[in-house]
């Protein structure tokens, strides 16, 4: 009896101590996929915050400088392709695009002293750069989020929890390709 009872209690052990490592590593898991959840709902709700101020920065600008209708439709459509982005990727893409938009708009009120004045494009204007800090500041926690949920799924012993529970590298928010670049604006006056 003896002789059975001493395997018996060695595989017992082994198992017990491995459903703890597991159970462990899992709930881990669990709670950096949460965190990295989080982190990009704080950040859909910075885009979603900037999205809505957009519109009233645009009428502002119109109602001063209708000549200039390109640039509001660039911000316009920019703003659309922001909004029915799907993945981190495609929000990423949007986000740049919509933030050139944005750059180029504020190019042209520099040209229009009148719509600088007005007191609702500042106060929009100063909504729109608190937007745009909360949004930067919300990239850099999910990134933080999301590089230490994918190095767990990477490392050994996670990467065989994350095989085993399916736990899958999550996507950083990244700038797209000459996002560093600042845009040409071009408005075709030339000085003759």
């Amino acid at each position: 009896m003896k002789k059975i009872l001493i395997p018996l209690l060695l595989v017992v052990g082994l198992i017990v101590i491995a459903a703890v490592v597991f159970g462990s590593s899992y709930n881990n898991f669990v709670q950096l996929e949460e965190d990295v959840n989080e982190s990009y709902a704080q950040l859909d709700s910075q885009l979603q915050r900037r999205l809505d101020l957009i519109p009233n920065l645009v009428e502002t600008v119109k109602g001063f400088a209708d000549q200039e209708q390109e640039v509001i439709d660039s911000v316009t459509e920019a703003r659309s392709s922001m909004a029915g982005a799907g993945s981190v990727e495609e929000q990423a893409a949007a986000d740049a695009e919509l933030s050139g938009a944005l750059s180029r708009l504020l190019v042209v009120v520099e040209n229009y002293p009148e719509v600088r004045s007005s007191e609702n494009f500042q106060q929009l204007s100063d909504e729109l750069a608190g937007t745009e800090n909360r949004i930067a500041v919300a990239r850099q926690d999910y990134n933080g989020a999301v590089t230490e949920f994918n190095r767990k799924v990477r490392s050994f012993p996670g990467n065989m929890t994350a095989g085993m529970f399916g736990f899958d590298e999550k996507e950083y928010f990244e700038a797209d390709a000459g996002a560093e670049d600042a845009p040409d604006v071009d408005f075709g006056t030339d000085e003759e």
